[in-house]
């Protein structure tokens, strides 16, 4: 028996509708899934960024090894700047959070 090949944009076009949908279906979801999941990540990179942003703000440390001046340090700044990356810190935690789950949800897997 001699094996027949079909050429593809023949066999596309005798696809049925269910086919059809099947295929965008699978498309749609699978390009989702992976916006989503970096969407996340990115999430993540930035919390551990601003994390390490916020541990480099208690660095004052001298100017050197020799010195005892530490670096010019203003308290006012500090208090503001560490205020400002603990929220931003917080919202990124919960927007984590609930893409996590939601990602969960539509796509059925775990992050």
């Amino acid at each position: 028996m001699e094996n027949e090949v079909k050429p593809r944009f023949i066999e596309s076009l005798q696809r049925n509708n269910d086919q059809i949908r099947e295929d965008r279906a699978q498309t749609i979801g699978a390009d989702s899934e992976l916006i989503y999941r970096r969407r996340v990540e990115d999430i993540e990179l930035k919390i551990k960024r601003l994390e390490r942003e916020q541990e480099g703000l208690i660095d004052i440390s001298p100017l050197d090894r020799n010195s005892l001046t530490f670096a010019d340090f203003q308290p006012e700044t500090f208090v503001q700047k560490d205020i400002e990356l603990s929220l931003t810190v917080r919202n990124l935690n919960i927007q984590l959070e609930v893409a996590v789950k939601r990602f969960e949800y539509l796509f059925g897997k775990t992050f």
